[in-house]
């Protein structure tokens, strides 16, 4: 299996070179309207958001920097397949203009905007942001009637398009079985609520873009992608800045497209998917052995498993994960000045074996046999 993964640096507002309906899922974090780092961004897609700051008019900024974040949901809208997702992480924010102070809904927005295009609302997701100190608040101190609550979570939106994806023909069917997660990771992943991942730290990015890059967390991204999508389907970031959908894409087995208006990002992104192969492996090999830890934790205390996983060998809850397999990375190549394309391997070498997960790689002929 090859894969492809392409970096357009441009305007997301206009995706010319992306056909209608060519696109399975859509995974980004937009600059949130609002926040200052992001002020300057607004500003130079339209000046007349630069006036309203200065003129101490939140509302109306706040509405003029939206309206430019309607043109990327349209073309999203408009790229995407029936049935395909479009997940959108992002954040409210709290500002003083002139001698307000007051929150600015972007959750609520966004999702009013996708609503008026055509997109069905799904159940969304909160993740708690780990790096924000609970100790932090803003206002008073210990007064009574002028504290705020300090903000440490963000929403992930969870649109689709249309309808259920179908899955007409045998083809697509055993693809989506091989794509499939295991048991425990469905009750953790499908919660409405992620209290487990840690925001993502910016002093590993070179100065001269951290003042614009709001990374989210690499699991993040990963997650959405096994969720709400197959493998071998075209994933799209509009904002994709450090390239982290991107990296996650590769990992799993998806073809990717990443749009970038700034192309100072793109040494960081080149550099990041350049470990790809290793790191990736690494991730296989992590879901393989917590999986394994499942097991025999399950097995003290509820019993045997009644289905065993036809690739590795191993126990697994349901029969929907008897054909999941992970496509280990062997290479990865550029392609031109913005693409990579990367290569996988037929078969895994990972096995179960007598209540171990063994390496084909790392074990010599007889052990194999």
């Amino acid at each position: 299996m090859k894969t492809v993964h392409r970096i357009i640096f441009g305007d997301s507002r206009e995706m010319k070179e992306i056909p209608d309906g060519s696109v399975d899922l859509m995974v980004t974090s937009p600059p949130y309207p609002m926040i200052e780092m992001w002020d300057s961004i607004f500003s130079k897609q339209n000046q007349a958001i630069s006036s309203a700051l200065c003129d101490c008019e939140g509302d109306r900024a706040f509405e003029l920097m939206h309206c430019e974040l309607d043109k990327v949901w349209r073309e999203v809208y408009r790229v995407l397949k029936e049935g395909g997702f479009a997940c959108i992480n992002i954040g409210d924010a709290t500002r003083t203009i002139g001698e307000e102070f007051k929150l600015y809904a972007n959750h609520a927005r966004i999702l009013q905007c996708c609503l008026k295009l055509g997109f069905s609302s799904l159940p969304e997701i909160l993740w708690r942001k780990q790096t924000n100190a609970p100790n932090k608040f803003m206002g008073s101190g210990m007064l009574p009637a002028g504290a705020y609550v300090t903000l440490e979570h963000e929403y992930i939106l969870v649109l689709r398009k249309g309808g259920k994806r179908l899955f007409r023909s045998e083809a697509d069917k055993l693809r989506r079985m091989r794509s499939a997660f295991f048991w425990e990771e469905r009750n953790l992943w499908f919660s409405d609520v992620w209290a487990d991942l840690k925001g993502t730290r910016q002093n590993n990015i070179d100065k001269s873009i951290r003042e614009r890059s709001g990374a989210y967390p690499f699991e993040l991204a990963y997650r959405l992608i096994n969720m709400f999508s197959l493998k071998e389907d075209v994933v799209l970031d509009p904002f994709l800045g450090t390239g982290t959908t991107m990296v996650a894409s590769m990992a799993t087995g998806r073809n990717s497209v990443g749009i970038e208006i700034d192309p100072n990002f793109k040494e960081h992104v080149f550099s990041r998917c350049k470990d790809v192969v290793v790191f990736a492996n690494q991730l296989i090999e992590s879901r393989l052995l917590r999986h394994l830890d499942f097991v025999q934790e399950r097995v003290k205390t509820k019993g045997a498993l009644g289905y065993v996983n036809k690739f590795y060998g191993f126990p697994v809850m349901t029969s929907q994960e008897t054909e999941i397999v992970f496509d280990e990375l062997t290479k990865l190549s550029a392609v031109g000045e913005c693409a990579f394309e990367v290569e996988y391997k037929d078969k895994p070498t990972w096995f179960f074996k007598n209540g171990s997960m063994l390496s084909k790689e790392k074990l010599s002929l007889t052990d194999w046999t």
